[in-house]
């Protein structure tokens, strides 16, 4: 299958650059799954899709301020360093421009000495490993000197970090936004329990790689980076209920499908685990966690452009993201949400 079977046409002018005021003011578009149909919405009104014994599953995955500016210790050049990967204690897997300046040993500074840190290791595309420096705990250093790291494609500055979370985000270690989940505000799940739909909670730590443009031509042949991923027993539980009620498990973001796909291949039913998935979801792939999907429009030509025409089908897919830019729609991270589903 060619990657250029998911390319769109897609004006710049679409790109959300900045969060709306309220969390659930964005659009919805409905997509019939099935029959391609689709409906233009507002997001209150996923309400109205959902049912009694449904159960929305959540990423509660907290998106890490990852971004450091500093300099080096020894010349005072600037430098960038983004956090990507926790290995082992306070060593990082990272990316650090300008990398050709970084070499094994070079020490870096940030917020005058707050945080210090030593490159242990050159990797490949600009990756470096580091080992970081402090005095205190860690997550409350990055809370006062680092930035989030926003998606290459937003070029605004983030007035409010929460902004760039969801308000059940909970677990850290995401280098960005599980970015489906954004929509929900407290009210709007309260709204959700009271129809007597489930939630549950599940954690995938979104890499960097969800942004790394597929640059192979057939997408068989591209690699997706592993996430780190868990499930509660308790989350599993609720879920193997709600299979078996013959009620719906509706993912909240393709992290959270992702996550459900990569448990039934490996253990063929919901359990309590945790571990990396790499798995890679496009057409042709059979779902067997997941009944409908709740997630943001994509860049073209995306592997996440391709999970979603895995569930609906490329054709329904391409429609309903034409019909979304001549409708104006707001695009990725903090733009509209499409609800795929089936519906009578």
């Amino acid at each position: 299958m060619e990657v250029e079977e998911f390319d769109f046409e897609l004006p710049e002018q679409l790109i959300a650059q900045t969060p709306l005021k309220d969390r659930t003011a964005s659009r919805l578009l409905a997509l019939n799954k099935s029959t391609g149909e689709i409906k233009d919405e507002h997001f209150p009104d996923i309400l109205n899709y959902l049912k009694e014994g449904d159960c929305l599953v959540l990423n509660d995955t907290r998106v890490l301020p990852a971004r450091l500016y500093g300099m080096k210790a020894d010349t005072g050049a600037k430098i960038e360093v983004l956090l990507l990967k926790q290995l082992d204690g306070d060593k990082w897997e990272t990316l650090v421009k300008p990398a050709k300046r970084i070499k094994e040993g070079t020490e870096i500074i940030f917020g005058e000495g707050l945080l210090k840190a030593k490159c242990t290791k050159e990797l490949e595309h600009g990756g470096r490993e580091i080992e970081l420096i402090y005095e205190g705990i860690l997550h409350e250093v990055l809370d006062n000197l680092g930035e989030m790291p926003l998606p290459p494609y937003i070029k605004e500055q983030l007035d409010d970090k929460e902004r760039y979370q969801t308000v059940f985000a909970k677990n850290r270690g995401s280098a960005a936004a599980p970015t489906a989940g954004l929509h929900f505000t407290e009210e709007l799940l309260e709204k959700v329990r009271e129809k007597g739909v489930h939630i549950a909670m599940v954690t995938l730590h979104v890499g960097l790689g969800t942004f790394r443009p597929v640059s192979v031509d057939k997408i068989e042949e591209h690699e997706m980076h592993a996430e780190f991923y868990q499930m509660s027993a308790e989350t599993a539980q609720l879920l193997q209920k709600v299979k078996k009620n013959g009620s719906r498990i509706i993912a909240v973001g393709t992290t959270s499908a992702r996550t459900l796909e990569t448990i039934m291949k490996e253990h063929g039913q919901f359990c309590e685990t945790s571990g990396w998935t790499s798995i890679f979801i496009y057409p042709g792939f059979e779902f067997k966690g997941l009944d409908a999907l709740l997630t943001n429009f994509h860049l073209p030509k995306s592997t996440l452009v391709m999970l979603v025409s895995a569930l609906a089908g490329k054709e329904h897919v391409m429609n309903a993201y034409r019909h979304a830019v001549n409708e104006q729609y707001r695009f990725f991270s903090f733009g509209d949400a499409m609800f795929i589903s089936d519906w009578k």
